[in-house]
């Protein structure tokens, strides 16, 4: 059987307990699994790239996931599934919290398997995770707010530490 390898993308900004699960999820669905910070030139980001890799490699490590086949890298220059075919990667694997996100992802599923014939498989989230993303996390820590519950611990760490953007 050949290797199955999937990337992870995502802004990660700031890395999330959502994305963990989705990415252990993944790791325990595929050979090898490349979590891919890319650049959304339609966000203003709040942490710079550098800190996002350092942050999703520091919350996989403390997480116990599968880190010998869980690669944390990033991409912004170019499509992502230039990148998933560089890596060999069949699949992109994305979390899906509503139907908001299903109406604005299928349409880059499509022209990713279209351009690349790479697939997306959709990951609902665990429940405790369905209505956090990073843009709610990053409101609630610009106005002090308490934001453990929705992110690993090392970043709890460090946005407490005032690392905020």
């Amino acid at each position: 059987m050949s290797n199955r390898i999937a990337v992870v993308p995502g802004s990660f900004d700031p890395p999330t307990l959502g994305h963990l699960d989705v990415i252990r999820r993944a790791a325990d669905l595929y050979d090898q699994v490349h979590v891919v910070v890319v650049h959304n030139p339609g966000k203003e980001a709040m942490l710079p790239i550098a800190q996002r890799l350092t942050l999703l490699e520091q919350s996989v490590a403390e997480a116990g996931i599968a880190a010998d086949h869980v690669i944390v890298a990033s991409w912004s220059m170019g499509l992502l599934v230039d990148y998933a075919t560089d890596v060999d990667a069949g699949v992109l694997v994305k979390g899906i919290r509503s139907q908001v996100d299903v109406t604005y992802e299928a349409p880059m599923a499509l022209v990713n398997r279209n351009l690349a014939n790479v697939e997306t498989v959709f990951l609902l989230p665990d429940p405790a995770h369905a209505l956090v993303s990073s843009s709610l996390v990053r409101q609630v820590a610009a106005l002090g707010g308490d934001v453990s519950p929705y992110v690993p611990a090392v970043v709890a760490r460090f946005l407490d530490t005032g690392h905020r953007g």
